[in-house]
Formats: structure tokens, sequence, C-alpha cells
């Protein structure tokens, strides 16, 4: 099958989209005639009836507009960082991590190796051997990160005395506060399931110094507008997913002054302001916490059949919908595809794992890649495969972004809104780039890449979507 759509007759200049086997396109293409190839295939007989019935249901058009309205009008704000134990209300003994709900049993390798992390931290073992027989004993309470209002990048490991960002937004006469750890850097590193006795050094020191370093200044300098700092790094060249040099950058010139003048040692403060500015990726978690409170303004319209969160414990990919409330539809995590560090290779990788999957939710990351051509160099690939992703997203997706751009692309708002039926009539994946934890605990960061969620999961949320249909 070839479909083929003509456009910009009148002006003489004959603007082709081809849709389905190529022989039409390259026909076109010998002819000199410009013309894009659109990945696109009828969708699965199976779900045709699950389509018919969402596509049908007289509330999915508004439904659908309300939601993606609501994520991208979000204005989120830096306006503390406070010990999870405040923030958050965990007690000791209670951890939250990324992804769907997950029991030891099931958990991967980094993610085991994050818990052993946060039982030292904690003091609740002496060993990385005792941590772990309290862990298969239950000694732990462990949640979602998504079910308190949290996001974790790659095993999200969250404990009580780690400080968090606290984000908010108050659009709309309603308060939505998000929250996430700080970021420790690359390498071994807990969030990666290293704990060796630097990682939990360096974490005692973020929660020590650096936490209060950050929420003095913070404090001082007034709510931090996070979405003027993300639009312009997209301008910069991040995407804000996997390349945070220009954000990182910004935020270190925005809260520089206040960091200087808090009420700490001059020892301490030099200290924290080397960590910031050395770590690249600081802003991440900033910018995971930022989408995460747009993506749950979007949450609980009634008939829309936009994602709302994908995240991924190292063992499932999960994704939650508008219109579904807080159910998760969950299928197995896939490896990525792209480049390793050192010595390690595709053997040592453990399947995707993290809640950075919310900057793809929102539009950013994956999706952004046209953004940030550099990117390739760290994931994989080609620019001009940075720039078909970005394209190939707005298959997907219900809106363009009115304040995140993409220069390259004539400053086209980068896709947002990600849509269950989109997914399933075009059979398009959301494109995510991620990083890789080694597959065995302890072992860290391995390599980086490219990674979509499996299918089912998109096809599963279509049915429930019907199942609901007015």
């Amino acid at each position: 099958m070839d479909t083929v759509r003509l456009g910009g007759l009148l002006d003489g200049e004959p603007q082709v989209v081809a849709a389905g086997t190529p022989v039409l396109a390259e026909a076109l293409q010998q002819q000199a005639v410009p013309v894009e190839q659109v990945d696109w295939r009828p969708p699965p007989e199976e779900a045709v009836e699950a389509l018919n019935a969402v596509l049908g249901d007289p509330r999915h058009a508004a439904a659908n507009a309300t939601a993606v309205e609501r994520m991208v009008a979000a204005r989120p704000h830096l306006v503390d960082v406070r010990p999870a134990s405040e923030a958050l209300g965990l007690e000791k003994g209670t951890f939250l991590h990324a992804g769907p709900p997950l029991e030891w049993e099931r958990a991967s390798g980094p993610m085991r190796g994050a818990l052993i992390g946060a039982m030292l931290l904690e003091g609740l073992a002496s060993s990385p051997e005792e941590a772990e027989r309290a862990l298969e004993s239950g000694a732990a309470t462990l949640d979602s990160c998504h079910h308190h209002g949290a996001v974790g990048p790659m095993a999200g490991v969250v404990s009580p005395s780690m400080p968090v960002f606290v984000v908010e937004d108050d659009r709309g006469g309603r308060v939505r506060r998000s929250y996430c750890s700080l970021n420790e850097g690359l390498g071994k590193v807990l969030r990666y399931g290293a704990y060796g006795p630097e990682v939990i050094e360096r974490l005692r020191w973020m929660g020590a110094v650096l936490g209060p370093v950050l929420r003095d200044a913070v404090r001082r300098h007034g709510p931090v507008d996070l979405t003027a700092i993300t639009a312009q790094a997209l301008q910069m060249g991040d995407e804000l997913h996997n390349r945070n040099r220009a954000a990182t950058s910004l935020l270190v010139r925005e809260l520089a002054a206040d960091i200087v003048a808090a009420d700490a040692p001059a020892s301490d403060l030099a200290e924290a302001l080397r960590f910031v500015n050395g770590n690249d990726h600081f802003y991440l978690n900033l910018a995971m916490a930022a989408a995460k409170v747009g993506a749950d303004a979007a949450r609980g319209v009634p008939g829309s059949s936009m994602v709302v969160a994908m995240a991924r414990n190292g063992t499932d990919f999960g994704i939650q919908v508008s219109g579904t409330g807080d159910r998760w539809f969950t299928g197995p995590a896939q490896v990525p595809d792209g480049l390793f560090l050192g010595s390690y290779g595709p053997q040592d990788a453990n399947p995707d794992i993290g809640d950075s999957t919310i900057m793809e939710t929102v539009g950013l990351g994956g999706f952004a890649m046209a953004a940030a051509p550099a990117i390739v160099r760290f994931v994989g690939g080609e620019v001009p495969d940075a720039l078909a992703a970005t394209r190939r997203m707005y298959e997907i997706t219900l809106a363009e972004h009115p304040v995140f751009q993409v220069p390259i692309l004539s400053f086209r708002g980068t896709p947002a809104g990600i849509d269950v039926t989109r997914v399933v009539r075009t059979g398009i994946l959301p494109v995510i780039n991620t990083g890789m934890a080694g597959r065995v605990a302890g072992t860290g960061q391995v390599g980086a890449g490219l990674v979509s969620p499996p299918a089912e999961v998109f096809g599963a949320a279509l049915k429930a979507l019907a199942a609901l249909a007015g």
C-alpha cells in the first residue's frame, strides 16, 4: 500500500508526502520531486474495534485538547530544597524507586544495588551483605516515586535523609508540587546501582552540605523559573534528558551569587558551587521534576488518551494515561541500543530503567533531539537521525509546545502530548534517549543509547480506554 498527499501546488512547488511502501516515493525522488516518506502502516486488526470505540467517544477530542493544554500551560518553579523525610514524609525504612511498583524479588541488579546503598546510607545495615539479607526479608517498604508526586532518574531510589528539589506550579488557582533527588554525576553513582564507599560518602556530603547550601540559596533567591531555563537551554543545544550542559550552566548563573551568600563556611560554599558547575547533568533532576508537574496537571481528564507518565524500573516499562486514572499498563523493559563505555558491551547492560522518560512524555529528551544534534555523540547515530527522530514524533503527539522550540526546524514547537490512539494507529513508538546501567548490582553506568517502550503497553491502554468510552 502506498498513499501520497500533494500540497503547495498553487505556488508551483509541489510537496509530496508518501506513506506506506517506498516504491512511489523512490520513483518521485528519481524525478527530482521533493518527497517525504512517512513510516505508516494500517493499525493492527485486533486494535480496530478499540480504536473505533475510543475515537468515537464524543468526549475524546475535547478531552485531549484539555489535557495537552494543561500540560503545556504549566510553569514550574524551584521553590525549595528539603530532606525527603520532610518534603515527602518518608519514614525510616521506606524507600521510593523509579517506575511502576516493584518488589525486591523482581528487582533488577541496578535497582537492588541502589536499594542496598540506601540501606547503608540510612544506617539500616553495616555491610552490603547485611543490607541484602534485610531487603530479602522485607525489612524495607518500597513504593513508586510517581505515587508520591516524585520522580527519580535510573533506579530512582529516594531515602529519608536525601535532599530533594521541591518544584511548584501555581497556575489555575491550584498549587501542584513535585519532587526529585539531587543529581550525583555520572559513573559509579547510586542511581546506576553502585554502592561502594565513595558513593555513600558523596551522598552523605550531599545531605550534610550541598542540600543545605542550595536550600539557603533558593530561599534567598526566590522561585526559580524552570520553564525559562529549559526553553533557553533548547536554543543552546540541550534536549534536557541526556544533554543538560547549557541548562546546568544557566542554573549556576542564576544561583551563584545566592550560593556565595549562603550561611555556611566558605569552603563548603566553594565545594558546592564546584560540584554543581562540574556536573553537566545536574539540571536533569530539576527538569524531571518540572516535567512531572506539567504531566500531572493533565491527569484525570475523562476520555483523554494522552500519556501522562512513562517510567521504567529495570524490569517493567509502564505508562499511565490521563483518562484511566492511576492505573499502570506495563510490559518488559527493553535493553537500549547505543554506545558503551570502555570494554562494556550489550551483555553488560540492564534493561531500561528510570523515571527520566517523563522528559519525553512532555516533549523533551528524545522528542527534542533535533535541538541537540551533539547528543548523537553520547547515544549513537548521526545528526540526521536526531532530526528524523523529532520529526517522527509529531506523528504521535497532540500539540507543538508553545514555549519549547527547535531552532533548526524554524523554531517549531517540540512534539508534546503522546496520544495512545496515534501510537497504535501508526505503529510509531516514542523514541527515548537514556543512560544504561550495568546488569550486575554495584557496576554503575555502562553506556547510553536509544530505546522504545514495548508496543503492548499502548494496546493495553487503548483497550482500557475503549471500555470506558462514553
